[in-house]
């Protein structure tokens, strides 16, 4: 079926065109020929408002400048908001840590009982002389952080494997683990760099970003509002807008 816009005709060589910009989304062809149908309402009202440059995207662009107008959001909001979904405002527990990992072989136990005692020297050494853990992680760790020292770098609860993570979360920042932790991919010694206690973040730390988001959440609604009004406006045939 024909598909127009006010009796202008969306070709299947323009809708071709499109589809590849449109490749991830679930409906490739349906949202290309949406935003064939939307370029076109918006390309007419640019017109009809006198933005008619040869350049139809400065046009489009001069249009939606002097339409989409809203008031910026100010504090009162992002505080309102803030208050409204304290959810949205928790922080997780969360540590850094570095580790020289001694990978094993679980099915050769003699394999894994050589690595153990070659783990618990090193340990040994580590504890004796924690501002060495670098230089033991660069010449004894298994893991690719060996090039950094052993850093792991900051994480939260669930990104971890259990054992390593009951592991870090019971040790103080600063400390090495008293004993090596054996988790699927081997014998851990694990230094503790850093820990913070999960709790509600303050307002006056998001609030740059709340205010940020609510102004694009803003930017967004009008959009979708002034569009809306351009479709039920439209004679569009041969395709049903969502």
């Amino acid at each position: 079926m024909t598909i127009t816009v006010n009796g202008v005709e969306i070709t299947e060589a323009m809708v071709q065109a499109e589809l590849p910009n449109h490749e991830d989304t679930p409906s490739p062809r349906e949202a290309a020929t949406q935003q064939l149908i939307l370029h076109r309402l918006l390309l007419e009202a640019a017109r009809a408002a006198g933005f008619d440059n040869a350049n139809e995207g400065e046009a489009i662009g001069a249009l939606l400048d002097k339409e989409l107008q809203f008031a910026p959001v100010d504090d009162a909001a992002c505080e309102a908001y803030y208050t409204a979904h304290p959810e949205y405002f928790r922080q997780g527990d969360s540590a850094a840590a570095s580790h020289i990992l001694f990978k094993t072989e679980a099915a050769d136990e003699l394999a894994k009982s050589l690595t153990r005692a070659k783990a618990e020297g090193v340990l040994a050494d580590v504890q004796a002389n924690p501002a060495r853990f670098a230089d033991l992680a660069r010449e004894h760790s298994s893991c690719p952080s060996s090039q950094q020292g052993g850093a792991l770098g900051q994480f939260g609860r669930g990104q971890m494997v259990p054992e390593f993570e009951q592991a870090v979360f019971s040790t103080a920042a600063g400390n090495i683990t008293p004993n090596l932790v054996e988790t699927q991919f081997g014998y851990h010694i694990i230094q503790v760099t850093e820990r913070s206690e999960g709790g509600q973040i303050s307002l006056d730390d998001v609030k740059p970003r709340l205010q940020q988001y609510l102004n694009e959440m803003a930017a967004r609604q009008a959009m979708h509002e002034y569009l809306s009004k351009l479709v039920q406006a439209a004679d569009i045939q041969g395709f049903k807008m969502q």
